[in-house]
């Protein structure tokens, strides 16, 4: 079991045991502790972190998951912090290790990794059976995606605008798109660093954009709407392109929004 509970830096955690006072600066684990039954031992979060929204209202605020109040996590006296590489910066994260005794870092890869995120987190704050429970509905959605034949398409992720971003192929939501056959566009795949693991693009520029059959808007971290994607239509780039917006929170939280988040996606195939 110990050998269970290493983290994505290689860190292995002891049990916490009751008394454990967590802060999470990543909405997606926020929402998955919560799933865990661990919400009376939840003391902060960040502004982001909105799920389940009956419950986070009572939980206090630290900032966001960049620009992090450290003397509001202080405050709070944790004695866990919950972080990942890609949504929380580095520095940040150091600083935060001079007062807090345990930081758990994630790092989720693909729509599988969070059956070990189930099982870390679980074996951490005793929430063995509740994390198996999550692990067997989690296997079941891939089983179930698995079993299914969809139609490849080459798809055009877009999460922000001034300039366009989108998603490098190694990243979770691109794996997590690649469940129903859909691969993104442009093909590069951007390693350990975030600027290439979410590249800019130019319509003028990107040779790619002829292969692409759908241009998904997703709903986070820029909010795209249905002005974004009407404007996009008239766009004579992307004439004869499918153009539709998406929800963000289903494709790129991971934890226990993946359960769901692989059920939408395989409605969303399902739907051409």
């Amino acid at each position: 079991m110990q050998s269970r509970a290493v983290d994505a830096a290689g860190v292995a955690h002891e049990p916490a045991g009751a008394e454990a006072r967590i802060v999470s600066l990543v909405p997606s684990l926020t929402e998955t502790l919560f799933a865990l039954g661990l919400e009376r031992q939840i003391v902060g979060r960040t502004g982001f972190c909105v799920h389940p929204r009956d419950k986070v209202r009572a939980v206090p605020k630290v900032g966001g998951t960049k620009a992090v109040k450290l003397d509001a996590i202080r405050a709070l006296r944790p004695t866990h912090l919950i972080v990942n590489i890609d949504e929380n910066e580095r520095d940040t994260v150091e600083q935060l290790r001079a007062f807090v005794p345990h930081i758990v870092v994630t790092h989720p890869r693909t729509p599988r990794d969070n059956l070990a995120l189930y099982t870390l987190l679980g074996a951490i704050f005793g929430r063995e059976d509740a994390a198996r429970s999550l692990s067997g509905a989690l296997e079941a959605r891939l089983r179930e995606a698995a079993a299914r034949t969809f139609a490849a398409q080459n798809v055009l992720y877009l999460i922000w605008r001034e300039p366009w971003m989108s998603v490098a192929r190694d990243t979770y939501i691109a794996a997590m798109l690649r469940l129903v056959n859909w691969h993104t566009l442009p093909d590069v795949r951007g390693g350990n660093s975030g600027a290439a693991r979410y590249p800019t693009l130019d319509f003028d520029s990107a040779p790619w954009l002829a292969q692409v059959d759908r241009v998904l808007l997703s709903s986070e971290p820029y909010r795209f709407t249905a002005a974004h994607r009407d404007a996009l239509a008239r766009d004579p780039r992307l004439t004869g392109k499918r153009i539709e917006l998406i929800d963000g929170e289903m494709t790129s939280w991971y934890g226990v929004r993946a359960i769901d988040g692989i059920g939408y996606l395989q409605r969303l195939a399902a739907a051409d």
